[in-house]
């Protein structure tokens, strides 16, 4: 059957007499309608940078890794290798399309990577859109599509511009996981690919551990179940789509991706059972609102593709309700889990800055976003990048945080990634609400425990609690 889907809607409707936006956290919970989700159509496609600048040990592990995540792939699964300099080059199959993997197929696509040598330059986009032609080949409806790439240098053999229109080219047609080797790429580049594509991004600085990497990523892709999935926004006249961004467990900007056929759909990629959270924000002329008239500014659906290639709604329908009260902006209490995430995102954005300064060799503007970005993590609770900021700092001669001067290039980049990370803060047992027992809920899978004690579903694996059908549980997707 696959995944089934519950959607939550988090929106405070009362609002001061002035305002003219209104925001919802929207959570999205989805999980094995039957315990164990079953296996989707898998294709994959591997991309190795063999620019000039891997020479030497780099691209010698970059093979071990890219050997390692062939030999993790399942049998069945669709198999495509890019090797990429200034151009794109598909090194497996020689027949062209995709491969079925097979134990022949996993020696026969080694084979070929081992025998790669280093030599030209960088043009990432020219491998993402080879990538896209190639999974155009497999035209099976249901079928998850996923790439993984790594790249040690700057895109010096394309514009941005370049780049960003091909990166709208692939957006809904596959996943994309990005990692930067070693300590001579940016960033922003890199940030640029998942946040278009669904993916992550990481900095391996210890070139060693990209094996262990990719064959992490190759079992995370056979998790995913659903290949599409997209929040549905049904708009009250008088409002306009102001932006959506996800806001856990990795911020990206999606508003972008829009796609508008009746109805606003945002493409959300591809699921595994796993919980994410989105923020929603409507602009509206505060005129056009009655004082006191609860009004419902937004309908929320979720669609999946299913095995046939059809679009159909995957949730029940939530609400995003406002009113307008005659109380101005002060007399209005504001929304603690709304002011959190925005807190994040500035926490993301000091995080970056602070990275994107020291590159430039900037230290001043470097420690002056450090100490920010420590503040608000600090009064966010927010321990895992805490814990990263406070790898590069030293208290300076006035006795506040300050950038090492001995921090290396690598661990800046490290955090100019990582700040789009947001991991919620783990709740101490004295601050759960109780259940109707009395007691926290915990989950019997993983042995998290809720924080609300309505919740159906686990935070963490998505397990459906016990009571949920009598709660009213999600309809089942697929």
């Amino acid at each position: 059957m696959g995944l089934s889907f519950a959607l939550e809607v988090d929106s405070p409707s009362d609002l001061p007499f002035d305002e003219g936006r209104a925001d919802a956290l929207i959570t999205v919970t989805a999980h094995s309608a039957d315990g164990a989700a079953p296996q989707a159509p898998s294709a994959g496609i591997l991309i190795m940078d063999r620019s000039l600048s891997m020479s030497g040990r780099k691209l010698d592990e970059a093979k071990r890794a890219m050997c390692a995540a062939i030999d993790a792939l399942r049998d069945g699964t669709h198999l495509g290798i890019i090797a990429g300099n200034h151009k794109a080059e598909v090194i497996f199959p020689a027949t062209g399309g995709l491969a079925r993997v097979d134990a022949r197929a996993r020696e026969d696509a080694k084979l070929r990577v081992l025998g790669q040598l280093a030599e030209g330059g960088t043009a990432i986009g020219q491998w993402l859109d080879r990538a896209r032609r190639l999974f155009a080949s497999v035209d099976s409806p249901g079928t998850v599509r996923h790439a993984v790439l790594y790249t040690d240098g700057k895109d010096e053999h394309e514009t941005p511009e370049q780049l960003e229109d091909i990166l709208t080219s692939c957006v809904d047609r596959f996943v994309c996981h990005a990692r930067g080797l070693g300590d001579e790429w940016r960033f922003t580049e890199l940030l640029r690919i998942p946040e278009a594509l669904h993916g992550t991004a990481e900095a391996v600085v210890t070139i060693s551990d990209l094996a262990e990497d990719f064959t992490r990523l190759m079992r995370e892709a056979q998790r995913i179940v659903v290949p599409r999935v997209y929040l549905g926004l049904r708009l009250n006249s008088r409002f306009q789509l102001a932006f959506v961004r996800q806001t856990r467990p990795v911020e990206a900007e999606l508003t972008a991706r829009q796609q508008r056929d009746g109805e606003t759909h945002v493409p959300l990629g591809s699921w595994p059972p796993e919980t994410r959270q989105y923020q929603v924000s409507l602009r509206f002329d505060p005129d056009s609102l009655t004082v006191d008239e609860l009004l419902r500014a937004a309908r929320v659906t979720l669609h999946a593709e299913f095995p046939d290639g059809t679009r159909r709604p995957c949730s029940e329908t939530g609400a995003m309700a406002v009113r307008r009260r005659s109380t101005p902006g002060f007399g209005i209490a504001r929304s603690p889990d709304l002011t959190r995430v925005e807190n994040e995102r500035e926490l993301g954005m000091a995080m970056r800055a602070c990275a994107d300064a020291h590159l430039r060799g900037d230290l001043d503007r470097a420690d002056r976003e450090l100490r920010l970005a420590i503040g608000l993590a600090e009064s966010l609770r927010d321990t895992t990048r805490l814990r990263l900021l406070r790898a590069v700092a030293v208290d300076g001669p006035d006795g506040r945080p300050r950038v090492r001067r001995d921090v290396s290039r690598g661990e800046m980049l490290g955090i100019g990634v990582d700040s789009t990370k947001t991991v919620r803060r783990p709740v101490e047992p004295h601050e759960l609400p109780p259940t109707a027992s009395g007691l926290p809920r915990a989950c019997p899978r993983c042995g998290t425990t809720s924080t609300s004690p309505t919740a159906r579903f686990c935070g963490n694996c998505g397990h459906r609690f016990g009571d949920a059908r009598a709660t009213g549980g999600p309809v089942d997707a697929l």
